[in-house]
């Protein structure tokens, strides 16, 4: 995939409306994503030479090359998005910075529960953009919209691998629950206080206080914070959860042919 020359005409606010705060929740978003991808791979390729099951392993393979995709194209954004201000420099560094912590410190197990963890909210994301047109009605710079919705797509397809690998090095179920109860705090956290610093840094924002604050009231209406995904996530902590309960074959499907099949909107649209 290569989305670069859909990037070039990339405005300041790409949201829909030219939404001030949903503009830098997804940049804040996909600033996360490289160097969180790349711990993804490294915590699952620790384990790889431990998988007995051939089907894991050979999903193991996909999952490393799709991540690995899913990095190279998100930079291509990130650096159109630093261009228009937004700090992706900075976010790049904090995350490269915490996940270097956790691998220092954590033993394999634990960095195998925080991806898991970790892919079982972008599987969320994923299942909320491409399961819900006003979700994708809120990315409004095409672009952006169809790289987020092939992320998405490769996401839901893989979206059990990580927590198989935990599962097949020995990971248990408290340990499990203790990783996800961790990661809900340190995401939203996170995604909070990066969202602030983009915005305390922009200019405009600054200069546009009332624009501001009811761009912020209006996220409490975006399907990306409505109840459905929240409880989606929050089936994680159920006894034998596994990822795969949400049967999400057919929209897999289904967004496979119409993204690039036959008559596929984004095979059409990187070939023009």
């Amino acid at each position: 995939m290569e989305f670069d020359r859909w990037l070039e005409d990339l405005p300041k606010y790409f949201a829909a409306d030219n939404d001030i705060v949903m503009s830098h929740v997804l940049a804040v978003l996909s600033g996360v994503f490289p160097d969180g991808e790349d711990y993804f791979v490294r915590s699952v390729t620790a384990a790889k030479d431990r998988i007995r099951d051939p089907g894991l392993a050979s999903d193991v393979d996909g999952f490393i090359g799709q991540e690995s995709m899913h990095g190279r194209e998100h930079r291509a954004l990130n650096d159109r998005l630093g261009e228009r201000g937004y700090p992706m420099a900075g976010i790049s560094r904090y995350v490269r910075t915490i996940t270097a912590l956790r691998e220092r410190i954590q033993g394999e197990k634990a960095n195998l529960g925080f991806t898991a963890a970790l892919e079982h909210y972008t599987a969320t994301l994923a299942e909320t953009l491409l399961g819900d047109p006003e979700a994708r009605a809120q990315i409004g710079h095409p672009g952006v919209r169809y790289l987020l919705m092939w992320h998405a797509l490769e996401e839901s397809e893989h979206k059990a691998v990580a927590f198989d690998v935990y599962k097949a090095v020995g990971g248990t179920e408290r340990m499990r629950v203790i990783t996800m109860w961790i990661t809900h705090m340190t995401f939203v956290l996170e995604t909070g206080i990066w969202t602030a610093i983009s915005l305390a840094r922009d200019e405009y924002a600054r200069s546009h206080p009332m624009q501001v604050a009811k761009s912020v009231w209006k996220l409490r209406s975006s399907p990306f914070a409505s109840p459905r995904p929240v409880r989606q996530l929050f089936q994680y902590h159920q006894r034998g959860f596994h990822p795969n309960d949400r049967d999400t074959k057919d929209m897999i499907a289904t967004w496979r042919e119409r993204l690039f099949g036959s008559e596929g909107t984004l095979t059409d649209l990187l070939a023009s």
